[in-house]
């Protein structure tokens, strides 16, 4: 079975030259990926490669770091192309407090008003957040109804255990990093059924090429990073984490 890239970033600049021969890639080597807004005009941007190709799917929102054009008029927007077919999930939303634009209780009102737009098109959500665990877990709370994906997962074991009930963990290119002992912790301990691969491409490329551009045929890294910890075959790993891609976002 081929891996899926749960999370890129296909209209960013660093894909200006060459974005059709990566696309080319994907389609070569993937099942599928899913392109994730941040702001208003990358989440059209991304439901417009959605709509140009059947093996790309968008998520739309604006990230906590965005959050400053935030309006009313900007979230009737945003719910307009939520309901789109293509569009599997909210996001990425969530908190920020190490690149802080905006006091926390602003990220945390815009955050609520987000989980109450996926409840209202019925989507997942996809959940961004940075030196903020502890403030994300306890609004997620209030939103039981709600699941997803905690993207690039950055917290603790004992918190992945609290939070995979409803949410699967995205594990990236940061895995194959030295100093990813934590994570490689979480990956280790949490079922394969609760984990998803991502790139977040450009960034967060993966060992051996840790230092360029990423792009979601790169996930293969990951996938064979995971195989070793756990101790099981990289094909194991991809049926796996291909199928609960499938079930976070309800593809086919």
């Amino acid at each position: 079975m081929k891996l899926v890239d749960t999370h890129c970033h296909l209209d960013n600049e660093k894909f200006d030259l060459d974005r059709l021969e990566v696309i080319e890639r994907i389609k070569d080597k993937l099942e599928f990926c899913v392109n994730i807004g941040y702001d208003l005009k990358s989440s059209k941007r991304s439901l417009e490669l959605a709509k140009k190709y059947d093996f790309i799917y968008a998520v739309v929102g604006v990230h906590p770091i965005d959050i400053a054009e935030y309006s009313d008029e900007l979230e009737k927007e945003l719910e307009t192309i939520a309901k789109d077919s293509k569009v599997v999930a909210i996001g990425e939303i969530g908190l920020d407090y190490h690149w802080m634009t905006e006091p926390k209780e602003v990220q945390q009102d815009r955050f609520r008003k987000q989980l109450e737009l996926a409840k209202r098109v019925n989507k997942p959500v996809v959940i961004h957040t940075r030196d903020a665990m502890e403030d994300t877990v306890n609004i997620l709370k209030e939103y039981p109804e709600i699941g997803g994906v905690i993207h690039c997962y950055p917290g603790s074991l004992e918190t992945a255990k609290v939070l995979v009930d409803r949410f699967y963990l995205g594990i990236g290119g940061t895995l194959t990093f030295k100093n990813a002992k934590k994570t490689v912790e979480v990956v280790k301990e949490i079922p394969l059924d609760r984990i998803v691969i991502e790139t977040d491409c450009p960034y967060l490329t993966p060992e051996p090429f840790r230092g360029k551009r990423n792009e979601p045929i790169y996930v293969e890294h990951v996938a064979q990073k995971i195989a070793e910890i756990k101790e099981i075959s990289v094909e194991e790993v991809a049926k796996a984490t291909t199928e609960n891609a499938k079930k976070l976002y309800k593809i086919g």
